[in-house]
This record gives structure tokens, C-alpha cells and sequence, in this order.
């Protein structure tokens, strides 16, 4: 067995467990009742922010790659959509497609264009940071806010991925800016290894290390990328807003600062499609952090999950064959990746990316 096929399967299962986790004591009659009686034009603003977040993404990832190459929106949104489709359905598949669709395309490296999604990630994870600080000490909290022991952990993990997130930044950054010092010393240590691995290594990691010109750029320019974040997560609470209010919960817009926080969490957990993590990480932010009934709370999280992931998935798949690539190829590029002399990239910065909001 592969190890994607491992990974798939060790997935399914974690999502299986979560499922029967999820609807556990949810009354069958009530929840059919909730999906029967949601107001349809809410549900379709779910898949129209849904649209308006990726737009946003492929904007914000222009910016990003803007010192290395400039590439069209539409390439951008593309581009976007079949990597985050990908990874719906194997686990990680994004990082693999998205920068080496964009490098066989245009005059960069893969790895330097693997760096414009470590970046991706990071300034992702510092929006939904910034968005919840001000859900817990700017905004005033709705009323039907209830308090608990989640709340708690919630701001202890936001404190702790904040420092964690910073360090990460500050040391990305320092390697682009040292980037000649720190070549130096990685060519030492790869002097002792056999010139066949220690080339590829030494080229992926300069080229890496280009990838991170944008943390160089202006700060009007840098300035944009955070507002360009802002956009993509203000849809997605919008998405979750209209959700929301489909099935009755008259919550206001920034209690989904708070919800985003619980499912920051929840898709951290290695499922396909995020199948499981995501819907109990609702569940538990609606009846834990606003007492809505469970079977309420089961309807809105499994409407939220569909309708913010079906449209991926059906645009990504009519992306993917004009971009010249099957599933099969996909899943092959999440064993080695597309460009070979640049594994080693790919491996190194792994860790970063696992720990950022999917």
C-alpha cells in the first residue's frame, strides 16, 4: 500500500469515528425538519461568498507571487480552485498542485513558488488570530454567547499559535534576508553528502528562498496582501453568516469569528474533504459557545461543509482537465513531487503548513 493510500485510510477512519461522533443523539425527524424548512436564498448566499473567497484567494496569492512572476487572474483562480479541489479529495494534494501548475507555467521554480503558500498560510493564520481578538476584547459578544471550559482552551491555542505564527514569519523572513549566510552554512553540511543529493537540495533551497521576496516588498504593497486577507475571511464568515441564518440562528456576523476559531481547529485533523473534523467542530461551537439545539446545529454545520465545498469541487474538477492533469496524476505528485530536485523543499517546510487553517 502507498503511502497516499495509507494516509487515505487512516482518514476515512478518523472521519468515520468523527461522523459517529457527529450524530450521535441527533434526532433523525428534527434534522430532516430543519434541512426542509431552510430559507433557499441563504443557502445560495453560502455558495456566493463561497465563489467571492476563492476569487479573493487567487487575488491575494497574486500579490504574494507579484516579485517572482506576474500571472493572470484567471490562471490565479484556476490554478487556486483545482488545488484546494485536489485536496479535498487527497489529503495535502494542494500544496503539490498549486505551485507546480504555476511554475510550468512561468518563469519560476516550484519551490519558490511553494513559498508564496507557506506565506499563503501564514498571513491566513494571522487574520483568523486578528479576527478573533477582536471577537473576545473589541466586539461586544451576542447574547446568546453561553460561557465553558472550550472558550478557555480556544484563547490559551490562540496565544500559543499567535507566538508561533510570528516566530515562524520572523524566521522566514530572516532566511530570505541572510539568504547568502544561510546558503553558506547549508552548503557545508551538504558538502558530505554525494553530489547527486546535495545539488537538488542546494538549488530547491535557493530557490525557496527567492520565493520569499514579497516579506521585502513595500509596505503599501504588503499592506494590500492583509487587506486582500481580509476580504477572504470576511467572506467566509459571510458564508457561514448566511448558513446560519438559512436554518433560523439570529446571530450576528462576528459570531462567526468565534466559529472560525472552533474550525480553525476541526480541519486541522487529516481527513478527505476535511470530512468530520469540520462538521464537529460546528456542532460544538453552536451548542457549546450559542446553545443551539443539536439536531439545529448538525443541519447548519452539514449544510455549510456541502455547500462551501461542492462548488470547489465542481469547478475544480472542469479546471483540472484543462490544466492537463487527471486524479491519478494528482495522487502521484503527493508521493514525489512534480519537480524532483525540489523534494527536499516540499519536506523541510511540511510542518509549517500542516499547522496552518486549511
Amino acid at each position: 500500500m502507498s503511502a497516499t493510500h495509507r494516509r487515505l485510510a487512516v482518514g476515512a477512519l478518523l472521519a468515520l469515528g468523527l461522523l459517529l461522533l457527529f450524530f450521535r443523539g441527533v434526532d433523525w425527524t428534527a434534522l430532516l425538519a430543519a434541512f426542509r424548512t431552510a430559507d433557499p436564498l441563504f443557502l445560495a448566499g453560502v455558495v456566493a461568498a463561497t465563489l467571492v473567497t476563492y476569487m479573493a484567494r487567487a487575488w491575494r496569492w497574486g500579490y504574494l507571487l507579484a516579485p517572482l512572476a506576474r500571472v493572470p487572474f484567471m490562471r490565479l483562480f484556476s490554478v487556486t480552485l483545482v488545488g484546494f479541489m485536489s485536496g479535498l479529495i487527497v489529503p495535502r494534494a494542494g500544496e503539490v498542485v498549486r505551485p507546480y501548475l504555476i511554475a510550468r507555467h512561468h518563469a519560476l521554480a516550484t519551490s519558490a513558488a511553494f513559498a508564496s503558500i507557506i506565506l499563503e498560510r501564514l498571513v491566513d493564520l494571522i487574520t483568523v488570530l486578528a479576527l478573533f481578538f477582536l471577537y473576545l476584547y473589541v466586539l461586544p459578544h451576542p447574547a446568546a454567547q453561553t460561557t465553558g471550559p472550550l472558550l478557555g482552551a480556544l484563547r490559551l491555542g490562540g496565544a500559543l499559535a499567535a507566538a508561533g505564527a510570528g516566530a515562524i514569519l520572523a524566521l522566514l523572513f530572516m532566511f530570505h534576508l541572510r539568504a547568502d549566510r544561510a546558503m553558506a552554512v547549508l552548503d557545508r553540511i551538504l558538502f558530505r553528502l554525494p553530489a547527486r543529493v546535495a545539488a537538488p537540495v542546494s538549488r530547491a533551497s535557493r530557490s525557496f528562498a527567492s520565493g520569499l521576496a514579497v516579506l521585502e516588498a513595500s509596505p503599501a504593497h504588503l499592506l494590500a496582501i492583509l487587506g486582500q486577507s481580509l476580504v477572504v475571511w470576511l467572506a467566509i464568515a459571510a458564508s457561514f453568516y448566511c448558513c446560519n441564518r438559512a436554518f433560523g440562528l439570529d446571530l450576528p456576523l462576528h459570531s462567526t469569528f468565534l466559529l472560525i476559531a472552533f474550525l480553525t481547529v476541526g480541519v486541522a485533523v487529516p481527513t478527505p474533504g476535511n470530512v468530520g473534523g469540520f462538521h464537529e467542530a460546528y456542532l460544538l461551537a453552536m451548542t457549546q459557545a450559542f446553545g443551539v439545539s443539536r439536531d439545529t446545529a448538525a443541519a447548519a454545520g452539514i449544510a455549510a461543509h456541502a455547500l462551501g465545498n461542492l462548488p470547489v469541487l465542481i469547478l475544480g474538477l472542469v479546471f483540472l482537465g484543462r490544466e492537463g492533469l487527471t486524479m491519478g496524476r494528482v495522487a502521484e505528485m503527493t508521493e514525489e513531487p512534480p519537480d524532483p530536485p525540489e523534494s527536499s523543499a516540499y519536506a523541510a517546510a511540511s510542518p509549517a503548513m500542516e499547522a496552518c487553517f486549511k
